[in-house]
């Protein structure tokens, strides 16, 4: 509970957010419109009717400056873009990024894409022979024979920071406020002098390709909008650019600030500028680059940046980014700040608010570190309400790291304030990278899967070299990690160097992308080229097991877990998973007859890694090395269970991996929670999940909602958003199962918005643990196969405006024959339990 807050005391005119919600099949509404998630200027006062107070669904708010980058400044970015806001009064800080800003890659001091000098078949067979022979063979053994050490890696880094000096603000203001609203993308910080009503407003831009802020004063009293008359004269700062690599220059013109300069390490050339605009007073460039402002009415900036990074293999660079950021910071000076924000809070709402998720609570008008640290404590309303926004901000998130034109997000998504960032804020190919876009179908945002795709695309070609000059394989391979530079090969650290599974895995983002949008196009130019040469890889280098006949991945290591082993079942379920699904996309664009072939060939001697062990549980490697009193963090080998979906709920399969989970136990890193929260989920068992969900909150979040390892580490937060909407919705056994995993503790709520695969838009309804209505927007002619319904169910047409008739298949599934461009809406006469 709260004993500081009356749970009685009315807050009137709570801002809710600002987006549009467009539910499925239904006109878009004003955010809040629909359920307790928010409300509108017509409905002031739901929760003073009530006596509840409540605050803006969709707002993370807190009372006093950060003072810790990593666990209280709040983020904004568009995608490429990203910087952290502070808040400071005197001192205004905004630590930013730009997503190609690395050290390492082509010009760095030995690098080589991590490929061995000369082919090792020798050391190969040597390795494999040890395995055959002794079923397992030393880490540390095998990275002295296969690693490699890393040279010219690089590491993602700081681009600098923007300060901000106020001169005449008062050490401790009243009415402090630091806040970011995740519907709108805008952080802000207000405070009071007495006479007027500062503000700060900043935002980065996805249509602009910029970060932009200003500053303001206002009456006293007086709503900081746009036709309240401002406080003239009250404005008065010095900003400045701060950059952390040796040899910037920085200098300023004309209110425009201008860093630049080449890393030292690989010879990158970056830029930033910055454009001060004021209203009245005066405006002084200086000679260090720093700019003044005295007595405005108010002041508003623009800041791009950029490289000469280019994804192209093997250089890597492209043109001087000069021109770009001129071009950039002109056009957004030509359209003025009203301008830009309209367009960013346009581009912005027109994702985030496709899903609005209720689970039944109002947030308590308390600032949100005080909501987490009281997670938990006795207000079941209060945690839902927060377990609502935790779910939205990961979408927020993903918009914010994730773009179209962009670099994928990194560990760190966009944000990085470190020289030396922990595992180099890199793309860790063992789980984390495919984490971070875990939701990006799920949860409505399938645009910000477009870097990734992108990403692997470059990967091909340097990933071919190494598959040849490592394994002599065609296709292409990738390892553990990677950089932006198609660093595709191998380092030496005994426990991580090793998977080349990654590419496999990778893959099958982009056959997710083709099975939830059902874009051909894609399958055929994107999609498939990659699994089939990923595929091709596996092919030319599975290894036949001498003992079984099977064919295994013949070096495998479950990820940072045991010895070096034949058939580790991470590996097999990863490489069936290849397999079956680059034949399933052959047949789809009728294509490679030979391949086709060749791949039902090998999926008939492939070890599938699914094994039950001598005490229950689904074994991690081929023969039964589980030690039940083992808590790793990486529980790779229920990849079958998810992400994938090759195991069934109620099968031996499942019950093994229920058996595993239970003996690995719910602690665990912020992303290994995030990855039980969807593995419990995928089990239906709800209140487990929800248990991950509540430990994640407890333990692995810190003050600003991000999660941490420790150190912060994005994934958590995606893969917690995707956790949810497993619990919600799942598709990925060729049906729509509806609440496959509700917990308990949400026993009221509604959801809109979310995918389904098969190019379905999903909303729900429930009250009293039970599905009540479900809303289905069909883009596709054909079957809909959905469990969870119930029998007493009336099914409309209301597009066609007409009741349909449905048909049964066994097990209860509802089969829906739906039309593309429908709306189909399934109420329960009864409410129906699953």
């Amino acid at each position: 509970m709260y004993p500081h807050v009356s749970r009685r005391a009315a807050v009137k005119g709570a801002l809710i957010g600002g987006a549009v919600l467009a539910t499925a099949g239904s006109t878009a509404v004003p955010a809040g419109a629909q359920g307790r998630g928010g409300g509108n200027p017509s409905d002031v006062s739901r929760s003073a009717r009530s006596g509840s107070p409540a605050r803006a669904a969709d707002t993370l708010r807190y009372e006093a400056p950060a003072r810790d980058w990593e666990r209280e400044a709040l983020p904004v970015g568009n995608g490429a873009l990203g910087a952290m806001v502070f808040g400071g009064v005197a001192d205004e800080r905004l630590q930013f990024n730009e997503k190609t800003l690395w050290t390492g890659g082509p010009g760095a001091d030995g690098y080589d894409f991590g490929n061995w000098p000369e082919p090792r078949t020798e050391k190969l067979d040597e390795v494999q022979r040890t395995i055959d022979t002794d079923g397992r063979a030393d880490p540390a053994k095998v990275a002295a024979a296969l690693g490699r050490p890393r040279t010219g890696y690089g590491a993602y880094q700081p681009f600098g920071e923007l300060l901000l000096t106020f001169p005449d603000a008062p050490e401790r203001p009243a009415g402090y406020r630091r806040e970011l609203n995740i519907a709108d993308a805008l952080a802000t910080v207000r405070y009071e002098t007495g006479d007027a009503t500062h503000r700060r407003e900043f935002f980065a831009s996805h249509p602009a390709g910029a970060l932009v802020g200003r500053i303001t004063a206002r009456p006293a009293g007086a709503a900081a909008t746009a036709d309240t008359p401002g406080a003239p004269g009250r404005i008065s700062f010095t900003v400045r650019l701060a950059v952390p690599h040796d040899g910037a220059r920085v200098t300023a013109r004309h209110g425009r600030i201008t860093a630049s300069g080449r890393l030292p390490d690989n010879g990158m050339r970056y830029e930033a500028q910055l454009q001060l605009h004021t209203e009245g007073g005066t405006r002084t460039d200086a000679a260090d680059g720093s700019v003044t402002v005295t007595g405005a009415d108010s002041a508003w900036f623009v800041l791009a940046a950029g490289t000469d990074y280019a994804d192209r293999y093997p250089r890597y660079r492209g043109e001087d980014p000069h021109g770009r950021v001129t071009a950039a910071v002109d056009a957004a000076g030509q359209q003025g700040y009203e301008q830009l924000r309209t367009d960013h809070l346009a581009d912005h709402r027109a994702l985030f608010g496709r899903v609005r998720l209720d689970l039944g609570g109002e947030l308590p008008d308390v600032p949100t570190d005080r909501l987490l640290s009281g997670y938990g404590q006795g207000d079941p309303e209060a945690d839902r309400a927060l377990e609502a926004l935790h779910f939205a901000y990961g979408r927020y998130l993903l918009i914010a790291s994730s773009r179209p034109g962009s670099l994928p997000p990194n560990l760190q998504g966009v944000w990085n304030h470190s020289t030396e960032p922990p595992w180099s804020a890199d793309y860790h190919g063992n789980i984390n990278l495919q984490m971070n876009h875990w939701p990006a179908h799920t949860a409505n945002l399938a645009e910000t899967a477009e870097p990734l795709h992108r990403f692997l695309t470059a990967l091909r070609a340097p990933g071919e070299v190494s598959a040849e000059r490592m394994f002599a394989a065609g296709g292409w391979v990738v390892h553990n990690e990677t950089n932006p530079f198609g660093f595709t090969g191998v380092h030496d650290y005994p426990t991580a160097f090793w998977f080349p599974e990654a590419a496999a895995w990778l893959c099958r983002h982009l056959w997710e992308h083709w099975r939830f949008g059902r874009d051909t196009r894609f399958l055929r130019e994107t999609a498939y080229p990659a699994m089939k040469g990923a595929a091709r890889f596996w092919l030319d280098t599975l290894h036949t097991d001498p003992r079984d006949g099977k064919l295994v991945a013949g070096i495998s290591y479950s990820p940072e877990h045991g010895d070096f082993t034949a058939g580790a079942a991470m590996s097999q379920q990863i490489v069936h998973e290849l397999l079956t699904t680059t034949l399933a996309a052959a047949r789809e664009l009728d294509a490679d007859p030979a391949l086709r072939t060749e791949l039902r060939s090998a999926l008939d001697r492939l070890d599938p890694g699914l094994r039950i062990g001598s005490w229950g549980q689904l074994q991690e490697w081929k023969n039964d090395l589980d030690d039940r009193t083992d808590t790793h963090r990486h529980i790779s080998h229920l990849y079958a269970l998810h992400p994938a979906g090759a195991i069934e709920p109620g099968s031996a399969h499942a019950e093994a991996a229920k058996v595993t989970l239970t003996a690995r136990g719910d602690g665990g890193t912020g992303w290994s929670k995030a990855w039980k929260i969807n593995f419990w989920a995928r089990l239906h068992d709800g209140d487990h999940a929800h248990t991950m969900f509540h430990q994640l909150l407890k333990d692995s979040t810190l003050p600003n909602l991000w999660d941490t390892h420790p150190p912060f580490q994005i994934d958590g937060n995606f893969g917690a958003t995707a956790g949810v909407v497993e619990m919600l919705l799942q598709s990925h056994r060729d049906s729509l199962d509806l609440l496959p995993a509700l917990p308990a503790a949400w026993p009221d709520g509604s959801v809109r918005g979310l995918r389904a695969a098969g190019d379905v838009t999903v909303g729900l309804d429930w009250s009293g643990g039970r599905l009540h209505r479900a809303t289905l927007r069909t883009g596709r002619d054909g079957d809909l196969r959905l469990t969870g319904v119930g029998r007493d169910v009336t099914v409309r047409d209301r597009t066609a405006r007409r009741t349909l008739a449905v048909r049964r298949e066994g097990g209860g599934t509802l089969v829906l024959t739906a039309l593309a461009g429908h709306t189909y809406t399934l109420i329960a006469r009864r409410i129906s339990a699953r």
